[in-house]
């Protein structure tokens, strides 16, 4: 998860069974976003975000395991691991490389 999501958003996907590694936990906090979508995609994660700088590194170049994205704007913690549970329930990690994935997270 990039640093800019809530962090009690990956504690209760924790809780609830899916895994979860946020730039906190690998106390990257600052480093840039380019260097954080690298990561997530060296380390097989698809990317967590509300960013939309990752939208345009996307689509500059879709070499990457995946970026799940929803607004911020109105959205609640629950809905954010409503919608990521959903995802991880019915996309495969290869089902998203190179794809960004929109959430509904209202």
């Amino acid at each position: 998860m990039d640093e800019n999501t809530d962090p009690e958003i990956a504690v209760q996907l924790t809780r609830i069974g899916v895994e979860v590694v946020t730039v906190r936990d690998l106390q990257l906090l600052g480093d840039s976003d380019l260097n954080h979508l690298k990561r997530a995609t060296e380390m097989g994660y698809v990317l967590c975000t509300h960013d939309s700088d990752f939208l345009k590194m996307h689509s500059e170049d879709n070499n990457h395991a995946g970026i799940a994205f929803g607004q911020h704007y109105e959205s609640t913690i629950g809905g954010w691991v409503k919608a990521l549970r959903k995802l991880y329930d019915t996309k495969s990690a290869e089902d998203v490389i190179g794809q960004v994935e929109f959430l509904s997270v209202k």
